[in-house]
């Protein structure tokens, strides 16, 4: 059973930093694209960062500069360093692959929130 599990949200101040976990089970983690998606409350899920199978990264235009995507293929885990943090990338974080974006599944995501 495939299975992707988002953790480390939590409440930040503004210009502070956060990592967030994706845990993959269920398939052949190093050959599998992992994205990052974030949405914020009344707007619609929207992009923040992909790494493919070799590392190659992609970026949303809001977060280029301030995020960062890795993997850890030892641990079948994908990261995503959040740095500078705003008030505006206060969303539920999710994590997932190609085919289950497809297929319409999401996992229960991790929420960040940036206040003071």
């Amino acid at each position: 059973q495939v299975q992707l599990v988002e953790s480390g949200g939590g409440l930040v101040q503004p210009g502070g930093s956060l990592r967030l976990s994706c845990a993959v089970s269920g398939f052949t983690f190093s050959g599998a694209v992992i994205s990052w998606y974030r949405q914020a409350p009344g707007k619609e899920r929207e992009l923040v960062a992909t790494i493919s199978s070799v590392g190659g990264t992609v970026y949303g235009d809001s977060v280029k500069g301030r995020f960062t995507i890795s993997r850890d293929n030892a641990k079948n885990t994908v990261y995503l360093q959040m740095s500078t943090l705003k008030p505006e990338d206060t969303a539920v974080y999710y994590c997932n692959t190609p085919a289950r974006i497809r297929s319409g599944s999401w996992g229960q995501g991790t929420q960040v929130t940036v206040s003071s």
